[in-house]
């Protein structure tokens, strides 16, 4: 390095302004330079200019005098004349000092020269006593004026000169100045352009990660590169927050899985014995234990379910989960989960219309068997008494569509963009004692985007909600997301 370079944003945002305006100010620097010379010698063309019209035309002026008075003089003879001649003629020689002031130029100062010898040549003349040298003294006076003449002439020609002169310059200059705005012109935006990616790299840096923090990508680490050591600053302490939350996460994970294994124990007794009860053996129950019994085995059902998507949620998210392909048919496995809701829908005098194509499918038969829980399960919990709740499945292409309705109060528009993230809970209320935990709807997607499909709301479809699964059939389609399968799960 030459030089040092700023190491805090500040330095480097002045330092590029700075660097930026160098040429342009350097530019306006030197157009006031050569304008200022310009107009000097503009002032000096028209101040010369002026000054020599006034001298050649006072010379003029004055050599007519001289002649008049001479010529009186020489008709009347008084001495008096003699003194007005000799006036004018001071005066005449005191224009030609103030022409030889003027910037020098050979012809004129010749001619000058002349005219001050003729005129001075003309006074010893006119001071003679012989009437000869007089009246010589007197025809004198028409070279004499041939000369002014001749002077004035030189005067505009010279002035014509001086004017061309200053055109020219004055061409050269602008011509100067336009390249010279060319040159510099690219410089600055270089100059711009460098300071910005210098900038713009490290903004980028710390855009992508926040982007990142906020789409839950916590694998990506946090590098900001320089040169401003304060972004690095702010790079780092990025690095650090992401490095918190996972640590967060992974205590959320813990405590899930500790949680949701520790209620397995208890809740499986709880379900045995209320199974027992069912099945008489402690004795046949009376209609009003039998539905008590009922409600705790419905209840239980619901607490396991909700128990297995928190496992679920924390084994997909830890990465210790995968795919377990295997070929099955979809419509036993849709009559076994809706065998198991047989009790809740006599309970709530629902209505299941099912409409299901004879398919099979290549997929991972237990997480399809979660899928369809949670959607069915969310189905009947929203739906009212009474109410009729859809289940339908076809082939669309080597796709499988599946739709799963209900007549219930349908998700609120404020939440529909929210419904698939973790822990989320709308404002809908539910019906029921256990309520949900929020992640149902979550592990729906995680495993219809492992499969490589999709989960969505469908919106326009009347009362109620519409939940559509949209899954590959084949091997094939599974195959092409495994690559992605990661990304999907950790966003």
């Amino acid at each position: 390095m030459l030089f040092p370079r700023p190491r805090s944003l500040g330095g480097l945002i002045f330092l590029g302004l700075l660097l930026v305006s160098l040429p342009l100010l350097g530019g306006v620097v030197s157009a006031a330079l050569e304008i200022s010379r310009l107009a000097d010698s503009s002032e000096r063309l028209v101040l010369h200019g002026i000054q020599a019209t006034r001298y050649t035309q006072a010379l003029v002026r004055q050599v007519a005098a001289m002649e008049r008075s001479a010529r009186l003089y020489q008709l009347l003879g008084r001495p008096q004349l003699r003194g007005v001649f000799d006036e004018n003629h001071r005066r005449m020689q005191a224009v030609l000092d103030g022409l030889a002031v003027l910037p020098s130029e050979p012809a004129r100062d010749a001619l000058v020269a002349g005219i001050r010898a003729r005129a001075q040549d003309i006074a010893h003349r006119l001071g003679s006593q012989d009437a000869g040298p007089r009246a010589a003294a007197l025809s004198e006076f028409g070279a004499l004026s041939q000369d002014t003449g001749r002077l004035s002439l030189l005067a505009s020609q010279q002035i014509d000169r001086e004017l061309e002169g200053v055109r020219a310059e004055t061409e050269r200059t602008r011509r100067r100045l336009l390249w010279q705005t060319a040159a510099l012109i690219p410089i600055s935006v270089g100059a711009a352009f460098t300071f910005a990616l210098l900038l713009g790299r490290p903004l980028r840096d710390i855009d992508v990660a926040i982007a990142n923090l906020g789409n839950g990508r916590l694998d990506q680490p946090v590098n900001v590169r320089g040169p401003p050591t304060d972004l690095e600053a702010l790079g780092r302490q990025i690095e650090w927050l992401r490095r918190r939350l996972i640590e967060v996460a992974e205590e959320r994970e813990r405590f899930l899985r500790h949680v949701s294994h520790e209620l397995k124990t208890p809740l499986a007794n709880i379900r045995e014995g209320s199974e027992l009860l069912l099945e008489g053996a402690v004795g046949s129950l009376r209609p009003e234990q039998r539905e008590i019994a009922g409600i705790l085995r419905e209840n239980g059902l619901q607490l396991q379910q909700l128990i297995e998507n928190l496992l679920s949620y924390s084994q997909w998210q830890t990465k210790r989960g995968g795919l377990e392909l295997s070929q099955f048919q979809l419509k036993p496995l849709i009559d076994s989960v809706i065998e198991s809701y047989q009790l809740r829908v006599a309970a709530r005098r629902l209505r299941l219309a099912v409409d299901v194509d004879d398919l099979v499918l290549d997929a991972d038969r237990n997480k399809l068997k979660l899928i369809l829980d949670n959607l069915l399960s969310n189905a009947v919990k929203f739906s009212p008494a009474g109410g009729v709740v859809g289940l339908a499945a076809h082939a669309e292409g080597d796709q499988l569509i599946l739709d799963v309705t209900d007549e219930g109060p349908g998700v609120a528009p404020t939440d529909r963009g929210r419904i698939f993230e973790p822990f989320f809970q709308g404002a809908t209320p539910q019906d029921g004692l256990v309520r949900g935990t929020g992640i149902g709807l979550s592990v729906v997607q995680e495993f219809a985007r492992a499969h490589g499909g999709n989960i969505e709301l469908v919106e326009g479809g009347g009362r109620g909600s519409r939940f559509r699964l949209r899954l590959p059939m084949g091997r094939s389609g599974v195959g092409d997301a495994a690559q992605v399968v990661a990304q999907a799960v950790e966003s």
